[in-house]
């Protein structure tokens, strides 16, 4: 019997078992060692069943302190410490500099209408009647993709090779997406933003197009992120995207999350460990389970989850949670893994979602700007955690201790006390989250940015728009 009232944790482990919830993704291609995947991050839950961990890379085991001195396996040692270590420990506190930047520019770019209805698809059923598995999988299949993101990462340093603590070391990943509209340039696709995150390249791979050996992966690009609901929307050029391939994707039909019942049935699609599409089924187990993740850098996300008996497993993360009409109706996310537990997987509700995804989809899908061209906005700033929000009863979001004087934040008419909450429609949680949004503007260039100004014992929430200034304004 595992006993949940004796359970602790040390440094977001248990100590009274292997019990944890992990991310299902991204699956590390390059770091992968057989029975166990890799987690980076550590979640836990409002109930007592433990932590839920962010696949990352196995940290290296404790033996290696006597080991190492075994001169003769030495090399060996080495080699693996730096194929397999990645974890980033480093939190952003106290008041910092904003220090990037990048553009706001006006989009044209809408959703179409959903283009499969399931009257017109489903040929073993019609509409309002459900369906085989088969079928569901036959006709939402083309839907799915995999993808690929190569990101850096920084690594602990142990042997002191290269000088410092650290270093930084390229790995590559797995997830899914599921393909949501097209605007007149772009196929615009969903997944979670820990699939994407730090990407240095992104590609997808159409399923489609698997087993295809004449068929390459196309090039992908973040169009938007909310680290807070971890959801992401990248882009494809249409362009890019063979013809033959184009004319065989489909977009996925939306459900509702909403009315959902405990005991339906359902269909789980994902790149399960980087393999290609495979299909899982289950039920609904539960629904509402409050889930909150601590990432890497100490910030903190709460999100409402379906739970699933439906196998989840690494590189599912971003894949569709189907009902028996073939309707997304939870993008798979997380699963807990115990000995002894089995059948607890976890999705984000797509109806809690929608606008979220629907924004993202109608920014302008940008690319980084060169360092010297940055924009910047002229502030220090701090986090408001989950605890500090609970604590003094303020906004979660990022404070503002102190505004550069003829910045374009001082113009804009953002002040030191306010709480900036979006930026450029992007919830922002964390300083981190306001440096990567920076990062994508120019200087000169207009940002619509959310800020909770105080006002006596409340918060009033105003909209400004800040043309963001060169370096020289704000160096200090």
């Amino acid at each position: 019997m595992y006993d949940y009232e004796n359970k602790t944790q040390q440094n977001g482990q248990s100590t009274s078992g292997n019990g944890e919830y992990r991310y299902s993704g991204p699956f590390y291609q390059d770091q992968y060692k057989g029975s166990s995947g890799q987690t980076a991050g550590t979640y836990t839950t409002s109930s007592s069943f433990g932590e839920i961990k962010k696949p990352k890379k196995k940290k290296w085991p404790a033996l290696i302190a006597k080991t190492v001195c075994v001169a003769l396996i030495f090399g060996v040692v080495a080699s693996a410490a730096f194929q397999t270590t990645n974890y980033i420990g480093a939190k952003i506190r106290g008041e910092e500099t904003v220090s990037e930047s990048g553009t706001n520019e006006d989009s044209s770019v809408s959703l179409p209408p959903l283009t499969i209805d399931p009257s017109e698809v489903y040929t073993n059923g019609s509409s309002g009647q459900e369906i085989s598995v088969s079928g569901i999988v036959e006709n939402c299949m083309p839907s799915l993709v995999a993808i690929t993101n190569v990101s850096v990462a920084e690594v602990p340093n142990y042997w002191g090779f290269w000088g410092g603590s650290s270093r930084q070391q390229e790995q590559t990943s797995t997830g899914t997406g599921i393909i949501i509209g097209m605007n007149d340039t772009e196929l615009l696709l969903v997944t979670n933003n820990h699939v994407i995150a730090n990407a240095k390249e992104l590609t997808v791979v159409f399923s489609v197009d698997e087993g295809n050996e004449e068929t390459a992966a196309v090039a992908a690009k973040i169009k938007g992120a909310d680290e807070s609901k971890d959801l992401a929307v990248i882009a494809v050029n249409l362009e890019d995207i063979p013809d033959e391939t184009l004319s065989n994707v489909k977009v996925a039909n939306i459900g509702d999350s909403s009315s959902l019942k405990v005991g339906e049935q359902v269909v789980a699609i994902g790149n399960a460990l980087g393999y290609g599409q495979s299909v899982t089924t289950g039920i609904i187990s539960a629904l509402g389970r409050n889930v909150t993740l601590q990432n890497d850098d100490g910030s903190s996300i709460t999100n409402s989850l379906i739970q699933t008996d439906a196998a989840i497993n690494p590189g599912n993360s971003g894949g569709a949670l189907l009902n028996m009409n073939g309707e997304v109706i939870g993008i798979n996310e997380a699963k807990y893994s115990y000995n002894g537990v089995e059948g607890m997987g976890y999705a984000i509700p797509i109806s809690d979602v929608e606008s979220i995804i629907s924004d993202l989809s109608l920014r302008t899908t940008r690319d980084k700007v060169a360092e010297d061209k940055m924009g910047f906005l002229g502030v220090t700033c701090q986090d408001v955690t989950e605890e500090i929000s609970r604590q003094f009863d303020m906004p979660r979001g990022v404070y503002v201790s102190s505004v550069t004087e003829g910045s374009g934040a001082e113009k804009a008419g953002i002040r030191k006390g306010d709480i900036i909450t979006k930026f450029d429609h992007i919830n922002i949680t964390t300083y981190n989250d306001l440096k990567e949004q920076l990062s994508y503007f120019s200087a000169g260039e207009a940002v619509e940015i959310v800020v909770q100004s105080p006002d006596g014992a409340e918060y009033v929430e105003k909209t400004v728009e800040v043309t963001l200034s060169p370096r020289s304004d704000v160096s200090q």
